[in-house]
């Protein structure tokens, strides 16, 4: 039997304490283990860390890393691309030295279907998904920073509550990682042909909640979506 190390993560000590998108996560790692015959030897959490640190550096990211490294292991699964790398480049380095050490990545839930890297179909829809999931993160943060330049530049005061997806630092404006991820979700989900009401009760199954701490709504959800798309045209 094949063995597999699981690995799960939340950004926010909220996250952490309720304990709802951690549960999500790690139910379903041991089903996707069961059901592909893995032996879960552990299941690693990184609780209230967020995404913008490398997984080597993360307590429990550092415990995956080496137990792969070490060919401890013959797989490295989790949840979402986004629960282990912060952006392109760490994914494929680090799956490049997994591929070396004869450890596969499994992701669970990539648009409803699994990426498994121990196939060469599977290794190319990784570096597809990494790459589109990096393109959509620079152009994000192309556009805002635009619009709040055009704001400056027009003699408009920046203050308040910052745009979904960012948050103040100081008087700059910075990208907020988690919130980010929830964009992405949004829009995958649309482009899977869901509703606005369906997703709301996806996001809810996942442990996602508002900035309030209250499950999304669907009007809350259609709100993201359209401005979403007002920042895109």
């Amino acid at each position: 039997m094949k063995t597999a190390i699981g690995y799960v993560r939340v950004s926010t000590q909220e996250q952490a304490r309720g304990g709802v998108s951690l549960a999500v996560q790690e139910e379903t790692i041991k089903a996707y283990c069961t059901l592909r015959g893995f032996e879960l030897v552990s299941l690693v959490v990184d609780a209230g860390v967020s995404a913008g640190k490398r997984l080597d550096v993360r307590p429990g990211g550092a415990e995956v890393v080496s137990m792969a490294r070490r060919g401890k292991v013959d797989a490295v699964v989790a949840y979402k691309l986004d629960r282990l790398f912060r952006n392109a480049a760490d994914c494929l380095d680090q799956t490049a030295a997994w591929d070396k050490a004869g450890v596969a990545l499994h992701l669970v839930d990539m648009g409803g279907q699994a990426i498994d890297t121990s196939t060469a179909i599977g290794r190319l829809f990784l570096t597809v998904m990494a790459g589109i999931a990096e393109m959509e993160r620079a152009l994000i943060i192309e556009r805002t920073t635009a619009a709040m330049a055009h704001k400056r530049d027009k003699g408009e005061r920046i203050s308040g509550k910052a745009p979904f997806g960012w948050g103040f630092d100081g008087s700059n404006l910075v990208v907020n990682q988690e919130e980010q991820a929830i964009l992405r979700d949004l829009h995958e989900l649309r482009r899977g042909g869901m509703s606005f009401r369906l997703i709301a009760g996806e996001l809810a199954n996942r442990g996602v909640m508002t900035r309030t701490g209250r499950p999304y709504t669907s009007q809350g959800i259609g709100h993201l979506y359209r401005t979403a798309n007002m920042a895109e045209n």
